[in-house]
């Protein structure tokens, strides 16, 4: 089950986003030391080189957008659309995430 206030803080973490709260952070763009096994380096560099994020970053970033487009939108026909699409998005959130969960 999801925190409770999880909805709320991916608003404040994707406002804080878009208004460039996290631009030119120290330290931005280098590596988090002693995050990764030295086993994942290779994984690491390619992603960081391709540019590739995790597919739970990916999806939570599409779900923030999708919420702030519902909260826009006002024809029914299009809400139930985005209402549709966000679900289809928080589904495989919470199946990528139990993947992890038990391949991690």
């Amino acid at each position: 089950m999801d925190h409770p206030l999880i909805d709320h803080i991916s608003r404040v973490i994707a406002k804080a986003e878009r208004d460039g709260a996290f631009d030119n952070l120290p330290g931005a763009g280098r590596p988090i030391a002693d995050l990764h096994a030295p086993g994942d380096a290779v994984l690491d560099r390619l992603m960081r080189e391709s540019g590739a994020r995790p597919k739970g970053v990916t999806l939570s970033r599409e779900i923030a957008e999708a919420k702030a487009r519902l909260a826009e939108l006002t024809g029914e026909d299009a809400r139930h659309e985005e209402m549709r699409r966000l679900a289809d998005l928080e589904m495989r959130l919470a199946l990528e995430m139990e993947a992890m969960r038990r391949h991690g």
